[in-house]
């Protein structure tokens, strides 16, 4: 085996590690469960006191395998320990689908955790935050750690004694709509044990804090605008971060800045007036469509004929300028958005689609106004445009950490985007068992419909066998298209997206059974495990479906990015399952009609073949993976870009925000804060304005990004004088305020009762709490353990 590992990795050599971790394990079986935590908090006081995490490496894994296995009855194979050691070296994982990165990863959580710095663990979405908190908790728990779970309906903390049925009965009792009830019930039921309310800064304060990018993200932005020091959260340093589907957070999301926002009054009605105006405009005639740079531009003509209509001289002078926003905004949305696609529309909102997991993004919104076009364009009720008070991109966030680590099946094809913009490297771990799927070459035909013919036949021989088959198709309308087929054709099946994701569970628990057919966006694509013959696993079935060839995965088309592919393939052949992949592809599908169509059409030209007859080589596949090669490409150029400008307005954050807690500590006046926060929010539409303005210099031969860094410095440069200058004009009357609500905040505060010594010394962690709190429900004292001895 390790003279296996030494082939695999080459330069690294874990195999001294993994040795003496080995080692250890004897000994400690030996221990109680109470030794084995007590060994756990000695590891932790001596790595406090000045031991090095490198030099307590071994110990600690050591101690987090045996946990595991008492616990969860799961012992760390060697490779997701070499995962662990990797991910502690602050680099990424490459561990194929399958090999429990989620168990690899609680190795160097733990070991980082025992410095008392906070380790967090960020994930895809809340359900995953809540699985893991309570899934991997028991582990921590054992050795002694806290454990904190920050979603989107609150922060949490592990604790095996607290049940929450109630609450959720509660929640429930008042709300009146069936649907609603049920949601709300949903909300708790999954993973939902064993998590205990509390606030968002406790949260923080855990050993271990579990929770997607989003809150995390969010929770710094609050922070920075926050007018209290004791409302701020992100309490400690941001020191080391686990990532979970790296990929996918740091690349796939990296586009979509965190934006908060406030409402602006302006008049949703120009949006409803400007649709009307595109939908009167011809594309190739008034407007030019990039598909390959997801672009639109209005032409001289169609120029002319927007004035013509509006009744206006110059749309582009001056004081139009607003007006061209929203007829861009329009535009964009009529040619570059499409329902079903990009977005859905639910009880009469546009709900966004995110288009790497195929699941609905509630909450987030286009920003820009492109949301309010969109909101025109189907014609529901237009919300009003916001105003940016704080913006950071996932880029930048992830900067901030000391140390950052990453773990997913699919890395190498984006290796060199993590050492460029995050300076981290990609390590693959080989798999625990062999990998013995059989990945078959594409299938291309010529046309969309002969392809769909073909898919629809051999989903009709392999299900008359018994094979369970997974349809993976890239949008709502594909997954839909292929269903009707389906139907037509009598063929049985589930249909996974995001309009029906109240039943993903019990779908996917059923996706690897005998005969079974499911049609799926990318939302069957990441983190999910189908079992063979179902889940719980039936052995005979199982056996039989392993003898059929194990799950077959149909893909319908390619994905932009290979690294999407890749995770559909991985559904299959798991752990040493057997397991079969191919894709279906026409030269009428986006990807190869935009990027590779002529190269493939000529080929499939000089074969002379009829439209039913397929080409089935590498020489055309390899034209296939050259297109997706030219899309990551140009996905790459654009998140540089847009990293670039980032980097810019990133300083100038930073030192907004150095600014402002100095402030804040400074126990400054709110009218300070506020001050600063108008004169940020203005400098942010003034630098967007800049941004928008620079890019047509590059006519006038000079590089845009030179332009914006000089002109940003300025304006950066005039708003801190103006503030600087504010404060001293306004010097005396702040400081007469700060006298007088220092002296409210003394007789407050004298007057506030307080425990004595005795009294804490006495007290009980199951004793009523000193501060006399009830609860609200029962009426009963509350404990201590539960009040302020938390």
């Amino acid at each position: 085996m390790f003279s296996l590992f030494k082939k695999f990795f080459g330069k690294y050599d874990f195999e001294p590690l993994i040795k003496s971790i080995n080692f250890q394990e004897p000994e400690l079986e030996k221990l109680t469960d109470e030794e084995l935590k007590g060994k756990g908090l000695d590891l932790k006081k001596t790595v406090q006191n000045g031991k090095s995490l490198d030099d307590a490496l071994v110990e600690a894994f050591a101690l987090i395998r045996e946990a595991a296995k008492r616990t969860l009855n799961q012992r760390h194979f060697d490779v997701q320990l070499i995962g662990g050691i990797i991910l502690h070296q602050g680099k990424i994982a490459e561990m194929l689908t399958g090999e429990g990165k989620t168990l690899a990863a609680t190795a160097p959580v733990y070991l980082n955790a025992l410095s008392g710095r906070g380790v967090h663990v960020i994930t895809v979405n809340d359900y995953l935050a809540r699985r893991d908190a309570v899934w991997m908790g028991q582990i921590y728990y054992a050795l002694g750690l806290s454990i904190g779970c920050l979603t989107h309906e609150g922060a949490y903390l592990y604790d095996p004694e607290f049940t929450t049925q109630q609450i959720a009965n509660s929640k429930a009792q008042s709300v009146d709509d069936k649907d609603k009830k049920r949601d709300v019930l949903g909300a708790f039921k999954v993973f939902q044990e064993f998590l205990r309310p509390i606030s968002r800064k406790e949260a923080y304060l855990a050993d271990i804090t579990y929770g997607t990018n989003h809150e995390f993200g969010f929770d710094y932005l609050r922070d920075n605008l926050s007018y209290d020091l004791t409302q701020q959260v992100q309490v400690t340093r941001l020191h080391y971060a686990i990532i979970d589907e790296v990929d996918s957070i740091l690349i796939d999301e990296a586009r979509t800045p965190l934006i908060i926002a406030v409402p602006d009054t302006e008049s949703s009605d120009y949006y409803r007036i400007f649709t009307r105006v595109v939908s009167q405009l011809s594309e190739n005639e008034d407007y030019l469509v990039d598909e390959k740079m997801k672009t639109v531009s209005i032409t001289d003509e169609g120029i002319d004929k927007v004035e013509k209509i509006l009744k206006l001289k110059d749309l582009y002078g001056p004081e139009n300028l607003r007006l061209v926003h929203y007829l861009e905004e329009c535009l964009k949305a009529k040619t570059l958005f499409h329902r079903d696609k990009q977005y859905l529309i639910k009880n009469g909102e546009i709900i966004i689609v995110d288009e790497f997991t195929g699941r609905l993004m509630y909450g987030r919104r286009y920003s820009g106004g492109l949301h309010q076009a969109i909101e025109a364009k189907e014609n529901v009720q237009v919300q009003q445009e916001s105003r940016t008070f704080a913006q950071i991109t996932i880029q930048n966030y992830f900067r901030l950490y000391k140390k950052i680590a990453g773990m997913t099946g699919t890395a190498q094809t984006s290796a060199e985007e993590f050492h460029k913009v995050y300076n981290l490297e990609v390590v693959s771990v080989p798999p625990n068992k062999p990998m013995i799927r059989k990945d078959n070459s594409d299938m291309i035909y010529k046309t969309l419909e002969a392809k769909c013919r073909a898919v629809i036949k051999e989903v009709k021989e392999r299900h008359l066998e018994g094979q369970p088959i997974l349809l993976g198709t890239t949008s709502i309308t594909n997954n839909e298209i292929i269903s009707d087929l389906l139907k037509q054709a009598g063929i049985p099946h589930e249909v996974l997206n995001a309009k029906n994701h109240e039943r993903e569970g019990l779908i996917i628990s059923q996706a690897g059974k005998l005969g079974a057919v499911t049609v799926a966006t990318n939302m069957a694509g990441r983190g999910v495990d189908i079992v063979l013959a179902g889940n719980p696993p039936v052995s005979e079935e199982a056996q039989k479906i392993k003898e059929l060839g194990g799950l077959y995965v149909i893909g319908t088309e390619r994905h932009e990015a290979r690294r999407i592919d890749n995770q559909l393939r991985g559904r299959s052949g798991r752990q040493g399952d057997p397991g079969t992949s191919r894709f279906f592809l026409s030269l009428e599908d986006d990807l190869l009609r935009i990027f590779g169509g002529k190269k493939i059409k000529s080929l499939m030209e000089s074969f002379n073949l009829p439209e039913d007859q397929p080409i089935e080589s590498k020489l055309v596949s390899k034209v296939v993976n050259e297109a997706q090669k030219k899309v990551e490409g140009f996905n790459f150029d654009s998140r540089k870009h847009l990293l670039e400008y980032d980097d810019i307005l990133n300083k100038q954050r930073t030192t907004i925000y150095r600014k402002r807690q100095e402030l804040l500590e400074k126990k400054s006046l709110p009218q300070i804060l506020g001050m600063l926060d108008i004169l940020w929010m203005n400098h942010l539409e003034n630098m967007e304005a800049l941004r928008e303005s620079v890019g047509m210099r590059a006519y006038g031969q000079h590089d845009p990004l030179v332009e914006y860094r000089r002109e940003s410095h300025i304006m950066f440069k005039d708003m801190m004088n103006g503030f600087d200058k504010w404060l001293e004009e306004n010097k005396e009357k702040i400081e007469e305020a700060q006298k007088n609500m220092a002296a409210t905040q003394n007789n407050t505060q004298t007057s506030k009762p307080q425990p004595s010594p005795e009294v804490l010394k006495k007290i009980g962690r199951n004793d009523p709490c000193w501060c006399g709190s009830k609860d609200s429900k029962t009426g009963k004292p509350i404990k201590y353990k539960r009040c302020h001895g938390v």
